[in-house]
Parts: C-alpha cells; structure tokens; sequence
C-alpha cells in the first residue's frame, strides 16, 4: 500500500474526494430527514382532580365516586384509621394496576405491559378490578394507574402518515381511555367494615384532554452540523491511516533520493 500510494497520487485525491461526497449525501440525507418528520407530538392537559367521595351508608367507612374522563393516576389516602386495618379500593367498568412502589423514588418497577411477566426481575404492577394495602399505622396511601397509553406528564409522541392522520390517532387514543369507572372505596378493620368517624380519606386522579397537536421538528441547522462533524470525525478516523502511510512512504523515498544523489556526487 505504501508503494501504492507513494507512485500513484491520484489514489490519494480519489479517496478525499470520495469521502467529501459520501460526507455531503448523508448530511443532506440527515438534513431531509429532519425538516420532513413523521412523529408528532401531542400535549394533554394532565389535570389533577379531588374526587368528592359519598358515603354508601351512614357511618361506616365506605364510600363510591365516578369517573369518566381518561386517567392516568390514581391516589387514594388515608389517615387516623385503626392500625393494621385494610384499605379496598374497587373499580366497576376497567382493570387498573398498582403496585407498593407507584410514585417513590429510586424504586424499579414495571406497568406499562400487564400481560408480560418480570416478576423474577424486578416489581411488577397488579393489574386487577380491586387493590389492597395495610394501614400499618392507620396511615397510607394506595396509588395505582388506568391508562398505559396516556402520557403521564402530559406530553407524548405517535408516527402518522401526514397531521390530519395524526390528529385523529391523538383523539382516538384520549376517546378510548374515556371510561365511565365507579370507585368504590373501604376500609376493613379484623374483616368488617370500619366506622367512619374521625378517618379522613382523600381521592385525587389525573385526567387528560388533548390541548394541542404539532410536528415533531429538531433544528434542521443544530443536526446538521452534528451529523457533519461526526461524518467528517468518522472518515477522518478512516483517511488518517492511509495519509500517514502515504506521507511516511513520500518522505522514505525523498530521503533515499538524496542518498543516492550523495552517494553519486561523491
């Protein structure tokens, strides 16, 4: 190769000029791609709602309240119950998931596939009608979730042929978790049902509406010169080699030039 590169110049000016057009078609590629998306990114109004529970029957810890809009969280809390008692909360019209770990940090779990087991991995959500948990203290709250698709934090993405698509698929998917879902909510103390009197219980939920809808657009300039500086840095990467085999091979030869000439002079 030395040899190669050190008669033949023109190999060297073949592999430049190769690499520039190969840099200039996959930054132009990179820039088509960029101004002509097909994701769109769609904004909900991610509200928080009190739930302004009934009672089912006077004095006792039970209590009901309907939903119809499309809900992501759930949170059901409870203080100045009997330590050790239960709180039930079911829901008549969908399955939701919970699990103990909803809302904490630094904890790893799983929700969004209910029909896919890693439980031998990592926490798990319960996907059911009626969730559970101990009020250890007479205290505590039971988190849980109902739409998977819905953006938690009120922003979220899809791929559409063109907007009108996009606009439908994003109203489609906030009309499908619109669910008319009655929550009904007690607690149990040693397997009956609690009085009421000084447990405080409070009920939000998290509802969504589509506010607005765009392209999804990244700086068609900013990815440009990304994309150009790491196709000039991977084909410098590539060139670098042969250039200083070439250059090394063009000084060998000029220094044997001028040994020989030496050598003649004398």
């Amino acid at each position: 190769m030395k040899r190669s590169l050190s008669k033949n110049p023109n190999m060297l000016r073949t592999m430049v000029g190769t690499g520039l057009t190969l840099i200039i078609l996959l930054s132009y590629a990179v820039y088509s791609n960029t101004v002509d998306s097909e994701y769109y990114s769609y904004t909900t109004s991610n509200e928080h709602n009190l739930m302004e529970i009934s009672p089912e029957s006077e004095g006792e810890a039970q209590w009901y309240y309907t939903t119809y809009s499309a809900i992501t969280w759930v949170n059901f809390s409870v203080e100045n119950a009997a330590p050790g008692s239960t709180l039930t909360v079911e829901a008549e019209g969908t399955n939701w998931s919970h699990s103990p770990s909803l809302g904490l940090q630094d904890q790893s779990y799983i929700c969004n596939e209910p029909d896919s087991d890693y439980s031998k991995y990592l926490e798990t959500c319960e996907y059911s009608r009626s969730h559970s948990i101990v009020l250890d203290n007479g205290s505590g709250t039971l988190r849980g979730r109902v739409s998977l698709d819905l953006p938690i934090k009120g922003k979220g993405y899809l791929e559409s042929d063109d907007i009108i698509n996009a606009q439908n698929e994003a109203e489609n998917l906030i009309q499908s978790a619109k669910k008319t879902i009655t929550w009904k909510i007690k607690i149990e103390d040693n397997g009956q049902i609690a009085s009421s009197d000084g447990i405080f219980v409070e009920s939000e939920f998290t509802s969504h509406e589509l506010l607005e809808l765009e392209e999804f657009k990244l700086n068609p300039v900013q990815e440009t010169v990304y994309s150009f500086s790491a196709l000039v840095g991977c084909f410098f990467l590539v060139l670098v080699i042969p250039l200083m085999i070439f250059f090394s091979a063009r000084y060998r030869e000029n220094k044997n030039e001028e040994l020989r000439t030496a050598v003649e002079e004398e």
